[in-house]
């Protein structure tokens, strides 16, 4: 599993620098690319914000490995990840509301300071300590989310008077250097969890000095913007009334809610299916990344000019891609039966998909979603996401272990089902609808969503 580990990593990180270098999607154009003020702001906006990703990414490929070490049951470790998925809904609720009344920079800054004591929680071997270090990390998860991107918009626009057409260009090269953080994130972790046997509790205290950067920064470098003051009731029945008056929106949040509550159950159980086979957690971590962003440079050529597939054709590709993927794990994780590679290589087939699908959604969203409803609408799709999530947690601790693993891929598989059916839907509903079509001219530019 070493082996494997380690070549695929090689393999996925050499196909992205030929997809980088074919796709050129991330190239800023026009007087964006030259206007020295422009890019003067930008560089303020990455330098926190680059920060918060590193310290963000850091956490990801230990954090199980770290719950399992301090000899925590898979079942009391699915409980600790319920209260992260509890956290997340409630703070997603009110993450908006929270940040426009406390101030974008003071929330960045708050997402420093709560990242950081959730970090600290991980030096703890109580297990209430650690519940509440996950709650802290929804909170900061939430506010990593919200603050960051509506500083930079509200800053954009009504400080510096940049056109608005500039954002995108931003928001795409913050998506390309997210990939290589996330990417180069999972070595630095191996590095120090495994390489310098520093243990799985490393990664999380080398993430506290980025935090705290990133607080600092924030504070010397932002200025402070606020946001108009909107009542959480009303946001949330406008985009009740949305999501029940259009058939499209109600089939887009049925397939977000199906896919993503899989792929949560998924980050939950890569850990324990591969870990037995001792392969180095932060390079399978890596590995999944490069595959991931390998999905997003694909879905940049399949949208380009040249090739010109539509969004929805991917979306679709994607859900099947995943139940392909459950499908292969159903067998590879069948007791005394097991077969790591194979389960490797599905769930790295499963972060492909991811890299195709969150761009292929974003624009979907973007164009059934009308602007003002996004975050009520947005705000009732993550409700049954996180449920689902939760409630397969939940399975998880009620069952015995290899066989609740398989028996989980088993019913991720039938969700896949019904996100292919939601799909199916959704294709006969829209397929005449001109107005979800990537327009070829612009074909190469719909990467550019921060929701990537």
């Amino acid at each position: 599993m070493l082996f494997t580990a380690y070549v695929a990593f090689a393999v996925l990180l050499a196909i992205c620098m030929g997809l980088e270098f074919s796709a050129c999607c991330a190239k800023l154009t026009g007087s964006a690319c030259t206007n020295p003020a422009f890019l003067q702001f930008q560089l303020d906006y990455y330098q926190v914000y680059f920060l918060a990703l590193v310290a963000d990414w850091l956490q990801g490929p230990y954090l199980y490995k770290l719950y399992q070490h301090y000899h925590f049951l898979e079942g009391q470790i699915a409980i600790i990840y319920v209260c992260g998925f509890a956290s997340s809904v409630l703070f997603g609720l009110v993450s908006t509301s929270l940040v426009d009344w406390l101030g974008r920079k003071k929330s960045c800054i708050l997402f420093s300071l709560t990242y950081s004591v959730c970090c600290l929680t991980k030096l703890s071997w109580d297990y209430f300590v650690l519940v509440v270090g996950r709650i802290l990390g929804g909170l900061s998860t939430a506010l990593l989310f919200s603050a960051f991107e509506a500083w930079y918009v509200h800053e954009h626009v009504e400080r510096h008077d940049f056109p608005a057409e500039w954002i995108p260009a931003t928001f795409s090269r913050a998506a390309f250097w997210n990939n290589i953080i996330a990417i180069g994130a999972g070595v630095t972790a191996n590095f120090f969890a495994e390489w310098l046997g520093l243990g799985p509790v490393a990664p999380f205290m080398v993430s506290i000095p980025f935090l705290m950067l990133t607080g600092i920064f924030a504070m010397k470098n932002w200025d402070e913007n606020y946001g108009k003051k909107r009542a959480l009731s009303k946001t949330c029945v406008d985009g009740l009334k949305c999501l029940l008056s259009d058939r499209r929106v109600l089939l887009l949040g049925t397939i977000q809610a199906l896919f993503e509550s899989v792929i949560y159950i998924f980050i939950f159980l890569w850990t324990p299916v591969l870990d037995p086979y001792n392969p180095p957690l932060g390079i399978v971590f890596s590995s999944f990344m490069a595959a991931s962003m390998v999905g997003s440079s694909l879905y940049c050529i399949a949208t380009s000019k040249r090739y010109h597939l539509q969004p929805m054709h991917i979306l679709s590709l994607s859900v099947l891609m995943v139940f392909f993927s459950l499908f292969m794990l159903t067998f590879s994780t069948n007791p005394g039966q097991e077969n790591p590679s194979e389960s490797f290589l599905a769930f790295l087939l499963i972060e492909l998909s991811c890299g195709l699908y969150f761009p292929a959604m974003g624009f979907l969203r973007r164009k059934v979603i009308p602007e003002k409803d996004q975050v009520g609408v947005m705000n009732w799709f993550r409700i049954p996401l996180n449920l689902l999530a939760c409630l397969g947690m939940l399975i998880l601790h009620d069952s015995d272990y290899k066989t609740g693993t398989r028996n989980m891929f088993t019913i991720c598989s039938v969700m896949m089902v019904m996100a292919l059916l939601a799909v199916v839907s959704l294709f006969t509903v829209v397929r005449n609808n001109a107005e979800l079509r990537v327009p070829s001219p612009q074909g190469q530019n719909e990467l550019s969503s921060p929701e990537l």
